[in-house]
């Protein structure tokens, strides 16, 4: 890991890993989001089903930077309610992590 992942992961654990926005093409499903909060999604990262998230493979298509290092969320303040329930250190972040060959978070 380098020095500016390091200082990212004590920042926040979330911009030097990103496992959870690339573990699964069905997971960033919308569920309990009301459409006005849908309707503020860019339509071209909304999947062809309007049921989630588009994805690349498994990663979420508003994901930037490299897993493990530094990343971010080009819609942060307008995410799905699903990726606002993940948290650092939980069973749906240690799976993701694992999946990615990355430590699992303690918390």
């Amino acid at each position: 890991m380098s020095d500016a992942a390091r200082r990212s992961e004590v920042e926040s654990p979330c911009q030097a890993c990103g496992a959870c926005c690339a573990y699964s093409e069905n997971w960033p499903r919308f569920s309990i989001e009301e459409d006005a909060a849908l309707d503020l999604i860019p339509k071209e990262l909304v999947n062809a089903k309007g049921s989630g998230m588009r994805c690349e493979n498994d990663r979420c298509a508003a994901l930037a930077g490299k897993i493990g290092e530094a990343t971010s969320c080009t819609i942060y303040a307008i995410r799905p309610e699903v990726c606002r329930t993940c948290m650092p250190g939980d069973a749906e972040c240690a799976m993701a992590r694992r999946k990615h060959g990355l430590p699992v978070l303690s918390v």
